[in-house]
């Protein structure tokens, strides 16, 4: 029976609901690695005690891949649909599993990671912009907001899920379990439950005017205008990039900091948890919030808290500030993450939403690799786990100056 096209959540929550379930299961999958590769990188995949530079270099190819993806996916789900880009991102992600179980060495790790950058810019990609089609223009700050909860609170809970899988059954044999379910599962749901939502993003051009300054517009046109020429994506494009500084340190850094002041694999998980989860579930207020009170104000703060969080947390000694440190971060991501992509949909015409998210998506998850380079450059040259702290914190508030200049409070 072909689907009604009409939008908004409420007409539409079964095939929403789907593509959040999609969200939940990318996020799993990249969850899987933000505690148990970095905290074990040593002892399990023959990484040199205080290689820092080595250390960021899965991360370093996860951002550029995924980065690259990000851009091109928008484009290819406008020539190819939806769901085909989906289904694509989790046949790539398919032999993950069984590289975790095998890898001798670190370079392995690095061609997972490179898979992964793949599930994630085209399956993640895919699943927003699918809900982003089915819901009506006003609802982009709920549908965003739902999106990264759903995303990010699975990222959350799989760092610690894994940590204890493998301390019950091994580091290998409990990633390629946890991995081969998740991936086995996104992959069989994308073929046969979600539907293709190019009809619903058809309905929203005939419903909107096209915008004279980017009609007709090749992505090498559209990628200069949301780069060079338009101020409000500029500096929503900078601050995108500078807030995964924060997520690629606590990725990589804060479990092999936590191990190194004595915690164990499931405390550290527990604690990195609490970042992500705050960050998922705050994100069900903050995003629905910006459509009501605008998104200048929730990401320029949001990305003052993530600075002052990321600089406290080696300045103390405890669990419970830790955690609390963890709180405030992801307190901060939730104000910031779901706004920065829903303000982007804000300045994008319906007709290149999908690439200029994609363009926005790009320039965001560039920040992983320029990131995790810049701090393993500086781990590595000072031999210090607190000057990549200090770096991100810096930048955050930078950036957050560069909004709160540059992004006009309303549109």
């Amino acid at each position: 029976m072909e689907a009604r096209i009409e939008l908004g959540i409420r007409v539409n929550g079964s095939q929403i609901a789907l593509q959040l379930i999609q969200i939940f299961l990318v996020g799993l999958t990249i969850g899987m690695t933000r505690v148990v590769i970095p905290g074990l990188a040593e002892v399990e995949f023959g990484l040199e005690a205080q290689s820092f530079f080595l250390l960021t270099s899965f991360v370093v190819v996860f951002g550029a891949v995924k980065a690259v993806m990000n851009l091109l996916a928008g484009k290819w789900s406008e020539h190819f649909g939806r769901k085909r880009v989906l289904v694509a991102g989790w046949l790539i992600a398919l032999p993950i599993p069984f590289l975790l179980y095998w890898a001798p060495s670190w370079n392995w790790i690095i061609v997972v990671t490179v898979l992964l950058g793949f599930n994630q810019g085209l399956a993640w990609s895919m699943a927003l912009n699918s809900k982003l089609d089915l819901a009506k223009t006003s609802q982009k700050g709920v549908i965003n907001g739902i999106n990264e909860f759903s995303g990010y609170a699975a990222v959350g809970i799989a760092g610690v899920v894994t940590a204890v899988v493998v301390e019950a059954l091994g580091t290998r044999l409990g990633l390629l379990v946890f991995s081969l379910t998740v991936i086995s599962s996104g992959l069989l749901l994308a073929l046969f439950t979600v539907v293709e939502t190019l009809p619903w993003s058809k309905l929203h051009q005939a419903n909107s005017q096209p915008s004279s300054d980017v009609s007709d517009q090749s992505l090498g046109q559209l990628f200069r205008y949301a780069s060079l020429e338009s101020k409000p994506l500029m500096a929503l494009n900078q601050a995108g990039l500078v807030e995964k500084f924060t997520d690629a340190l606590i990725w990589i850094f804060l479990p092999v900091f936590f191990l190194q002041q004595g915690l164990t694999l499931v405390q550290a998980g527990s604690i990195i948890a609490v970042y992500g989860v705050t960050w998922g579930v705050l994100q069900l207020i903050t995003g629905p919030l910006s459509d009501r009170i605008g998104r200048k104000g929730l990401i320029v703060w949001g990305m003052v808290f993530c600075g002052i969080a990321v600089l406290a947390i080696p300045l103390t000694s405890t669990v419970g500030l830790w955690t609390a440190e963890a709180a405030l971060a992801g307190i901060g991501m939730a104000m910031l993450y779901p706004n920065l992509g829903a303000a982007v949909g804000d300045f994008a015409p319906p007709q290149y939403r999908a690439s200029l998210v994609g363009i926005y998506r790009f320039w965001r998850d560039s920040g992983y690799a320029f990131g995790a380079l810049l701090m393993g450059v500086l781990a590595q040259w000072s031999q210090s786990m607190v000057m990549p702290f200090v770096f991100v914190s810096g930048s955050m508030l930078l950036s957050a100056i560069g909004v709160q200049f540059w992004l006009p409070k309303r549109r």
